[in-house]
């Protein structure tokens, strides 16, 4: 490939949080596209609260990444269009500094190594994800076929138990509606 050539309109992300679920991500990022599965080595998933406050959100601890040798985490890369860069940053709260873009190495099924954009939230402390955003996550696991003990273990993960309103909840299953009669 040419420096400078087909790759400067596209990168890949690499997602393994709420983003698992396509009509989530394509709520704000609509080049998204799969590229592959993928595991993480050495990085084990985490719930957290950015410096301590709750996810205005979705009312609990969102996912990130830390490093932990021996574990893996599975996700999905995404190949996406560079106008969606800012909008996933912003997706993201990278602005805020909430998270921060990483470079990380993942491993396809296929065996082949993809060095994709990734992001780590900051200054967090651990906390439990809301029913709704544990389900989203699961969702997008079953949706992309990641590994069966793999699933098993996010399914397992103790929520907050939130019970009120979240608002791109009801966006995200509108969208997956809005597909379900588009495609019948």
């Amino acid at each position: 490939m040419e420096p400078g050539g087909e790759s400067g309109c596209w990168f890949l992300y690499y997602a393994y949080g709420s983003n698992l679920l396509r009509e989530r991500l394509l709520l704000r990022n609509p080049s998204a596209a799969l590229c592959a599965l993928a595991r993480l080595q050495d990085f084990k998933l985490e719930f957290g609260h950015h410096q301590g406050r709750t996810s205005s959100v979705w009312h609990g601890g969102t996912a990130t990444i830390a490093q932990s040798p021996g574990d893996e985490v599975w996700g999905i890369v995404w190949k996406m269009n560079t106008c969606n860069l800012s909008s996933l940053d912003k997706q993201e709260g990278v602005d805020d500094g909430i998270y921060v873009p990483i470079e990380v190495n993942v491993h396809t099924q296929a065996g082949q190594v993809l060095t994709c954009r990734c992001y780590q939230m900051k200054d967090y402390v651990c906390g439990p994800p809301s029913p709704q955003y544990k389900k989203v996550i699961c969702m997008g696991a079953k949706q992309n076929g990641l590994p069966a003990d793999y699933q098993e273990k996010l399914e397992a993960i103790e929520t907050n138990n939130y019970a009120g309103p979240v608002p791109i909840m009801e966006e995200i299953e509108a969208a997956i509606k809005a597909e379900k009669i588009n495609s019948a």
